[in-house]
């Protein structure tokens, strides 16, 4: 986990499903789209974001992220990405 992730993961709890493009030209976020999408998919396999729950390329927070954002979860505790 990076910082990064952190910030898309707490941009997904307030704004609700979002694909990589979106997150990427949000002001509050100065990250390249490349790297937004890099970050979802490491994100989904730790599994703290679910894909295409809305449409196709859309990733939103589930269950796991928030409690991982709440600190309910350490990081540790993810499993670890490919």
């Amino acid at each position: 986990m990076v910082l990064a992730d952190d910030r898309i993961l707490e941009y997904l709890e307030v704004e609700g499903p979002q694909s990589p493009v979106r997150v990427s030209r949000d002001d509050r976020l100065e990250y390249e789209r490349q790297y937004v999408n890099r970050r979802l998919l490491k994100l989904a396999e730790a599994g703290l974001v679910d894909k295409d729950r809305i449409g196709r390329g859309v990733y939103a927070i589930n269950d796991v992220g928030r409690e991982y954002l709440e600190g309910e979860l350490d990081a540790r505790e993810l499993p670890a990405p490919e």
